[in-house]
C-alpha cells in the first residue's frame, strides 16, 4: 500500500499511515527526559510503527552497540551535545543516510558532513551574573579568562561534554594556542573547584560563592517555567548574556540523533529522524524540554521567549566535533579538573 503524506509545516514528508505501516523501530537513547515520551507517542500514532527504547548512558550506549556489532538491534542512536555525538561517528556505529526532508529542514551546520547524525535541538551555553555583585558583566566567553574575574567564575568540570563543545568550539574559531590561554585563565579564575551540574553553578550565584557562571540556557529556562530548588524562588537575582554578539554569536549545543550501522528497520530509522524534523516534534523540543527549536518559524516555549532574541554561532558543528581531541588535551595540559 502507498504510504499517505504527513505535513510538516511547509514540507510534506513521506511516512506511512497506522494502516500502512508495520514492523517496529529500536531506539537507544541517552536523553532521560519524562516528556519525550509524547515524542514517541506520537510517531507510533502517526505511523503505526511500534517504538523499543533503550535508555541508558552515553558511552554504555555505544559500548553496547559496538558489543553488538552486525546483530545489535538498534536502529536509531539519540544523545546530547555534539561531543556524543562525533564520538558515535568515530565509533563506526551509525551510518550515512539520504533523507531530502533532513536536508532542507535541518541547518547546515547542524548535520554531520557525511549526513551521520542531525541536530534536532539546542541549548545555548551562556554567561549568568549575580545583578548584585556583578560591576563589569562579560561579554564574550574569552572575557571570563580576564584577571578581573579571578575567583568569581563557577564552571563544571573539564568531563562535561558541553565544556568539551565550548572548547572546542574556541579552538575551532580563535586556533589551539589562544584556546589555551583561555583555558588556563578560567582555571586561574574559579570561585571554587568544579562541581556539579549547570543548576549547581546557577545556584552558585544565589549563595554568594560566585559573581559569574556558565551554564545551558534550558536550566534556566525550566527554572521560570516551573519549580527548581534554589533557583527559581531567585531569578530575580540573576542575569544573563548571550555571549559574543558582535562577534561569532552565542555557542550552541545539540541534542542529535542517527541511524545505526546495522538497523534492522532502516526506514523506519529515517523516518523517526524526519518527524522529528516535523514541526511538531520541534514544537514539542521547546514546550517541553525547555530547549531551541532548530527548524526556523518554529514557535519557542513561553519561558525560552523570555530568554530573549539573539545572534546564535552558526560554525559548522561538524567542524567543532574534530576539535574535541585538542579540546580534551588542552584541559589536561591547563589541569582544569
Amino acid at each position: 500500500m502507498t504510504a499517505n503524506p504527513l505535513v510538516i509545516g511547509a514540507l510534506t514528508a513521506v511516512v506511512a499511515t497506522s494502516a500502512a505501516a508495520e514492523g517496529e523501530l529500536n531506539i537507544y537513547s541517552a536523553r532521560h527526559y519524562d516528556t519525550d515520551e509524547s515524542l514517541y507517542g506520537e510517531f507510533e500514532e502517526a505511523t503505526g510503527i511500534t517504538v523499543n527504547r533503550i535508555e541508558g548512558n552515553s558511552d554504555e550506549l555505544l559500548a553496547r552497540m559496538k558489543a553488538e556489532g552486525a546483530n545489535s538491534p538498534a536502529d536509531v542512536f539519540i544523545t546530547v551535545d555534539t561531543s556524543r555525538l562525533s564520538r558515535a561517528k568515530n565509533a563506526g556505529v551509525l551510518q550515512s543516510i539520504d533523507s531530502a526532508v533532513l536536508e532542507e529542514r535541518i541547518p547546515t551546520n547542524l548535520q554531520d558532513a557525511d549526513n551521520q547524525w542531525f541536530g534536532f535541538s539546542q541549548r545555548s551555553r551562556i554567561i549568568f551574573y549575580s545583578k548584585e555583585n556583578t560591576k563589569n558583566v562579560p561579554q564574550t566567553y574569552l572575557d571570563l579568562a580576564k584577571p578581573e574575574f579571578k575567583g568569581k567564575v563557577c564552571i563544571r568540570s573539564s568531563r562535561n561534554t558541553y565544556n568539551q563543545t565550548l572548547l572546542a568550539a574556541i579552538v575551532t574559531h580563535h586556533g589551539e594556542d589562544a584556546a589555551k590561554d583561555w583555558a588556563a585563565g578560567i582555571v586561574d579564575n574559579m570561585a571554587r573547584p568544579p562541581k556539579g551540574g549547570d543548576i549547581d553553578q546557577l545556584r552558585g550565584l544565589v549563595s554568594g560563592e560566585c559573581e559569574v557562571a556558565v551554564s545551558n540556557s534550558y536550566y534556566f529556562a525550566r527554572a521560570i517555567r516551573k519549580n527548581v530548588k534554589g533557583v527559581s524562588d531567585n531569578l530575580d537575582q540573576i542575569g544573563w548574556i548571550f555571549p559574543s554578539q558582535d562577534t561569532v554569536g552565542a555557542h550552541m549545543n545539540l541534542s542529535g540523533a542517527g541511524v545505526a550501522v546495522n538497523a534492522p528497520n532502516k526506514e523506519n530509522a529515517i523516518k523517526f529522524l524526519e518527524y522529528l524534523a516535523s514541526d511538531s516534534a520541534q514544537k514539542y523540543f521547546s514546550w517541553g524540554n525547555d530547549e531551541f527549536p532548530v527548524v526556523a518559524g518554529v514557535e519557542r516555549a513561553p519561558s525560552v521567549k523570555e530568554l530573549g532574541e539573539f545572534k546564535a554561532d552558526d560554525v559548522l558543528l561538524s567542524d567543532v566535533a574534530q576539535n574535541i581531541p585538542v579540546a580534551q588535551k588542552i584541559f589536561n595540559e591547563v589541569d582544569w579538573k
